[in-house]
């Protein structure tokens, strides 16, 4: 059977930089898994947390820079499409992209490869930047901007 993710859950805008990308490498524990030791559904945005976290600190807009900045982040969207099961003590892959967007929010796509290189789920997830009265943010905070321009001039590898 082959599994496909969707051809892009953002859409791109001419001229955008590729996004900036992250592989975490995983195993599944037994407290991740249910009674057929397949991983339970529920544990998947926790495997999206662990390369959004990486992917956040080794670009520097990880969840310390947003709390510093006094910009809280909360998920508005999460989407997950489950093409095929992890089990127990196997190994994977999360890849973490984010994509282009000068707005105010975080576009990020995942997805979970099997030991074999299987895309096995996919899925998205949308991060509102607030101010301190939890109003949307017209303009990331500068820091966020700053990242953006340095994006754009190619300087992130």
């Amino acid at each position: 059977m082959k599994r496909r993710m969707r051809k892009s859950y953002f859409k791109t805008d001419p001229g955008a930089p590729a996004p900036l990308s992250i592989i975490v490498e995983r195993q599944v524990r037994f407290e991740e898994v249910d009674p057929l030791q397949i991983v339970w559904h529920g544990r998947y945005p926790s495997y999206f947390e662990d390369a959004r976290l990486a992917l956040g600190n080794r670009y520097g807009f990880g969840y310390q820079d947003f709390y510093r900045a006094e910009v809280p982040t909360p998920i508005r969207q999460l989407q997950i499409d489950y093409l095929g099961p992890l089990r127990f003590e196997e190994r994977f892959t999360i890849e973490a992209r984010l994509h282009w967007c000068e707005a105010a929010r975080i576009n990020l796509d995942y997805r979970i490869r099997n030991q074999k290189g299987e895309l096995v789920t996919s899925g998205c997830s949308v991060q509102m930047m607030l101010d301190r009265d939890f109003e949307v943010l017209l303009n990331p905070p500068p820091f966020y901007q700053d990242l953006l321009r340095h994006w754009q001039a190619g300087e992130l590898s």
